[in-house]
């Protein structure tokens, strides 16, 4: 019989081979680059490490319409573009590890051979010609590995594509890296026993969030024009939903959760398979919101209902874009949710909600008060959704390994020993399949609750509609410490309904302007601790970010009244 390979060999390996996979060069001339772990904010780094010369740094500074167009002017070749990328996905590497499989060569075969279309018909492939994109870990590229955080999963390449990535190659875009995640993928932060911790570069004592915070990272570093995440997870114990949401808010992006089916998952790797009732979701993250509009429609024009039998059949819709059901654009009425009756915001989140409201009101919006419905009810429905077999779960996986499960995200937890914790979630919490559907049937009555509750508002908005999008926190805090994330309810609970919501970045942190606010009443003592452990000095230089939230496959609008949002914030920034 032979003889079991310990885990952290395996672990081991598989960060040598990683390594192997960029260019010595390159890592040569960043060895005296890089900054001492003790210098947080490494935003500026790219710029100056010497790795990108002019030029390079010029492409991988354009968003991504401009990446397009001057591909397909011709005035920059696919090759160049996805050099240059590749080099500063290598600078993003070294600063915050937010990498797991590179595949450099590959990626730029794939662009020589755009460039040669190009050159013999003076056609691009597709509207995403020579775009570089990057891919959160669990989507299956074929002869690659999809680990997601799983020492279990090393050394097993995926035999074939996701079905969204073929659809990606199909238009034109050139895949170079895959991203890191919590082992399990059900964090909100990103840490894992084989690539271990990836940090947030605007602040590296911050966790970069999850599960999608090595594309968060990578994607603020402009280590890569537009990245892949995906939204929708829960860890037992805690239950906390992980998201494309999160990581967007944590490091400064936008990013887009889209309803079920709207862009296809069929082909990518997932923990808690089978768990249909609260599905995750792909969908895209970007330093721009219109970089955001050009991957779902080119991913939903692409018809992936033909290719995924769960995708919606719903086409791009683009009077839903111009808001013809929200009165095309003019007088729109928001509702800001400034706490969920659960847990109040601190006061970055609460000035991030004010800044918003006022920017609109300054423009001729409309802006009231959301009152929440059950969110606490809606948080443990999710929560029980999620747990119910999840022990079971990481336990099959886990015990190919060996490997322990990771039961903390603190720092003093990277170094792991092969006995198992003994906070070990138990299967014996798991819920029968009765009572799971009981459980279901209860999210399914809330949905229709809310559903009403937001109908209900046409009373009070004054535009003769309902309210046309709920503006509300990402998470009550700013990126925390590594290991101090408490709670992703402001996020689950549209998990919960399938809302389509959309993250924008607001500002940062200001430790002369965001004080502890005075306060002498408490929902709870999750929401009292939350108060009392705020200090500002400790969310130095953080993202704020808010949420802009529409209904159940409203992707278009929530994209069409983002943009609106976006550029009334920007319109009153100095």
């Amino acid at each position: 019989m032979a003889t079991k390979v310990d885990w952290r060999t395996l672990a081991s390996e598989k960060k040598i081979k990683q390594l192997a996979s960029i260019p010595k060069e390159w890592l040569d001339r960043l060895a005296t680059a890089i900054p001492p772990p003790n210098e947080l904010d490494v935003c500026s780094y790219p710029r100056v490490c010497g790795l990108l010369n002019g030029r390079e740094l010029e492409i991988t500074e354009s968003d991504v319409p401009s990446l397009l167009l001057r591909v397909a002017s011709g005035e920059w070749t696919a090759y160049e573009v996805t050099a240059a990328f590749c080099k500063r996905a290598v600078v993003a590497q070294q600063l915050t590890n937010c990498l797991t499989e590179i595949f450099f060569d590959r990626a730029l075969a794939s662009a020589s051979a755009l460039d040669e279309h190009f050159k013999k018909t003076g056609k691009v492939v597709g509207v995403l010609h020579g775009l570089p994109i990057s891919l959160k870990d669990q989507v299956n590229v074929q002869g690659l590995d999809s680990t997601i955080g799983y020492v279990s999963y090393i050394n097993n390449p995926s035999e074939r594509n996701a079905v969204l990535v073929e659809i990606l190659e199909s238009q034109g875009a050139v895949l170079f890296v895959k991203t890191n995640v919590p082992q399990t993928l059900m964090w909100p932060e990103t840490h894992n026993n084989i690539f271990g911790r990836t940090m947030n570069p605007n602040n590296r004592s911050l966790t970069s969030g999850g599960s999608s915070g090595g594309e968060g990272a990578l994607i603020a570093l402009k280590g890569s024009p537009l990245g892949v995440g995906s939204d929708t997870g829960g860890r037992v114990a805690t239950s906390i939903p992980a998201s494309i949401r999160i990581p967007s808010a944590c490091c400064g992006t936008y990013g887009l959760r889209p309803s079920y089916g709207r862009v296809p998952y069929a082909g990518c790797a997932n923990s808690l398979e089978g768990q249909d009732s609260v599905l995750s979701v792909l969908g895209p993250l970007c330093n721009s919101i219109d970089g955001l509009k050009l991957f779902m429609k080119a991913v939903i024009d692409s018809k992936p209902w033909t290719q995924d039998p769960l995708a919606v059949c719903k086409q791009w819709n683009d009077e839903e874009y111009q808001l013809a059901d929200h009165g095309s654009g003019k007088e729109l009425c928001f509702a800001v949710l400034w706490d969920d009756g659960v847990t109040v915001p601190d006061p970055p989140i609460l000035r991030g909600l004010e800044a918003t409201k006022e920017a609109l009101l300054a423009v001729g919006h409309k802006v009231i008060d959301w009152v929440p419905l059950k969110h606490m009810e809606i948080y443990k429905c999710i929560s029980s959704i999620f747990t119910a077999g999840a022990a079971e779960d990481y336990d099959a996986v886990t015990a190919v390994s060996g490997e322990p499960i990771i039961q903390s995200m603190l720092p003093e937890t990277d170094v792991l020993t092969s006995e198992p914790p003994a906070s070990k979630p138990s299967s014996a919490t798991s819920l029968s399949a009765y009572q799971l559907w009981q459980v279901q049937k209860k999210r399914r009555i809330l949905r229709e609750e809310y559903l009403r509750h937001w109908q209900d508002t046409v009373t009070v908005t004054g535009t003769g509609r309902p309210v046309d999008a709920i503006l509300c926190p990402v998470a009550a805090s700013t990126a925390p410490p590594h290991g101090a994330t408490k709670s992703a309810n402001y996020t689950g609970v549209w998990n919960a309904l399938d809302y389509t919501a959309l993250v924008i970045p607001v500002s940062k942190v200001d430790q002369k302007i965001d004080v502890k606010r005075e306060r002498n009443t408490f929902y709870n003592a999750t929401d009292k601790a939350q108060y009392e452990n705020y200090n500002p000095a400790t969310f130095a230089n953080a993202p704020i970010a808010i949420q802009v939230v529409g209904r159940t496959l409203q992707e278009e609008a929530v994209l069409g009244m983002s943009e609106i949002v976006d550029a009334a914030l920007k319109a009153r920034r100095p």
